[in-house]
């Protein structure tokens, strides 16, 4: 069954605590939490601190997406607050492997995440060595875009790597991810659907979740 992870970008920070434990009781299995340091991307969020409160608030497993120009500079600092899957982009790592290995010498899960108009080629090296590929379906930096639809065969062509490789990888996709796309998305391989407006723009969180993780 595919899992879900609300994105707290979307949650009302100023009830971050709340909204945690509204989406672990409502069936989340993870929560992810993006990085932003306005270089990478064209915006800021969050950072050591706030991952640290966030494993005060939780058991849930913390997804923490690096969308950094230095990711390799963040890892120890956000094993250290808690985090226990980090994902670094393929095209900011230039010592990608090792930037991985350091990520699981801690004992944390390692992803690696592709923007839409990466190829999955950068993959040809690495994939074995990653524990989760994460597809963007939007640019990442901001909230609420639309899901960019090529993204499905993405999604299908890596399904179909990993199964003929008989990989453990598990792919992840994040960005414009709703109730209108999430039957796709599973359908072409999807392991797990970061979700974030979807979720927490909903009146009812669980019945969001129900509908992602088994809707059409």
């Amino acid at each position: 069954m595919v899992q879900i992870a609300p994105s707290i970008l979307a949650s009302d920070f100023a009830r971050l605590g709340e909204e945690v434990a509204a989406v672990e009781v409502a069936g989340a299995d993870l929560l992810h939490v993006d990085v932003m340091d306005g270089h990478f991307v064209p915006n800021i969020s969050i950072g050591v601190p706030v991952v640290a409160s966030l494993r005060r608030a939780t058991d849930l497993p913390l997804d923490v997406h690096l969308m950094v120009s230095e990711p390799h500079d963040f890892i120890e600092a956000f094993a250290e607050a808690g985090a226990d899957w980090i994902s670094v982009h393929v095209e900011v790592c230039l010592h990608l492997e090792g930037t991985l290995a350091v990520i699981k010498q801690r004992g944390l899960k390692a992803g690696v995440v592709l923007n839409p108009s990466t190829p999955l080629t950068t993959l040809d090296e690495i994939l074995p060595e990653a524990d989760h590929v994460l597809l963007m379906g939007v640019n990442p930096g901001f909230s609420g875009q639309a899901f960019i639809k090529s993204v499905e065969g993405k999604v299908a062509r890596l399904r179909l790597r990993i199964d003929e490789a008989g990989l453990p990888t598990l792919i992840e996709v994040d960005g414009g991810v709703n109730q209108d796309n999430a039957g796709r998305l599973r359908k072409a391989g999807a392991d797990i659907l970061v979700a974030a407006t979807a979720i927490f723009g909903a009146d009812d969180y669980g019945a969001a979740i129900k509908a992602l993780r088994a809707g059409p």
